[in-house]
């Protein structure tokens, strides 16, 4: 009984200060995905107000390339300390299964700890094309199926898939041009170099509202609160169709249990401050904040999903 007894003590005295100084020291982020997309403006917005809740600098370090896989695969390989956290999302999560033969890890090779978000891709066009809704656009491609280009933000994206299902869906003959990013996609856009284009709405809308691109439809279930003048996709004619891109944060596997804990409860709190709920409602941008098993719900439940969606597009990475 004494032996249980002093084993316990040392235990707690061994790891309780280590847990509940956590953390102590700057917080590696990894977005792996290029600086000035969706996803890194969200995340910066978020880890700002974590660094000030758990008085620690949270250190974003972008790292694009091979569908989300670079960016990852650091999150993967990091020590289960706490110190390396990152972003998982739709495409690390569930996409890049679907799409890529030979992925390198696992999603039991991460700590799910919470999905922070939710949001829909809007469908916009070139202000110097002649189409002005969905179903111009479907008629203007087959009128000359040589004439559409399809910028992505990059291969696997929802962007670049949720264009592949729309062309699947309408028939419409749209090629398509994977970018390195989000914002080189949108200025080749907004040149004409490319004409149709689908993106988050929080990369995308701003260009929209201040005329530089012509939006048409969204993608999601619902119509978006910043432009309640658009349709759905699916209520432009496409019945059915549906896209909406989430993600959240990420750390390797083993994360100790009470450091999963206190990064949930922070991470939700987080996300119903203010500063954040505003910032991403001006975004057009849902929030979540689940627990680590819903999370990992949500990436079980989209895998075989986007899986199906992919065949059924005929998606491959260019």
């Amino acid at each position: 009984m004494r032996f249980h007894f002093f084993a316990t003590l040392f235990l707690l005295l061994l790891c309780g200060p280590a847990l509940a100084d956590y953390p102590d020291k700057p917080i590696r982020f990894i977005v792996p995905s290029a600086a000035g997309g969706s996803p890194d403006v969200l995340m910066r917005i978020l880890t700002a107000e974590l660094s000030k809740r758990l008085g620690v600098q949270f250190v974003i370090l972008n790292k694009p390339g091979a569908n989300a896989v670079i960016g990852t695969m650091e999150i993967v390989n990091a020590p289960p300390d706490g110190y390396t956290l990152g972003y998982g999302n739709i495409v690390s999560l569930a996409i890049v299964h679907g799409l890529m033969a030979d992925v390198p890890y696992r999603n039991e090779d991460l700590t799910l700890i919470s999905n922070c978000l939710r949001v829909a891709n809007l469908l916009a066009v070139n202000n110097d094309l002649p189409v002005h809704s969905v179903r111009e656009l479907i008629d203007y491609g087959h009128k000359f199926p040589d004439k559409l280009v399809m910028a992505s933000a990059g291969n696997g994206t929802t962007g670049h898939l949720g264009g592949e299902l729309f062309k699947a869906m309408t028939g419409t003959p749209m090629l398509h041009i994977p970018y390195r990013s989000s914002p080189q996609a949108i200025a080749d856009l907004i040149a004409g170099e490319a004409n149709v284009m689908f993106d988050n709405l929080t990369s995308l809308s701003p260009h929209a509202k201040s005329g530089r691109v012509r939006a048409l439809a969204v993608s999601g279930s619902r119509r978006s609160a910043m432009f309640p003048e658009l349709p759905t996709i699916a209520e432009a004619g496409v019945a059915g169709y549906e896209t909406v891109a989430w993600g959240g944060i990420v750390g390797p596997a083993k994360l100790p249990p009470e450091i999963v804990a206190k990064l949930n409860r922070e991470i939700v709190a987080a996300l119903h401050s203010p500063a954040v709920s505003k910032r991403f409602a001006e975004l057009d941008t849902e929030v979540d904040g689940s627990t680590p098993e819903q999370f990992a719900a949500i990436a079980n439940r989209e895998r075989p999903r986007w899986a199906q969606i992919i065949k059924r597009a005929g998606a491959k990475i260019d």
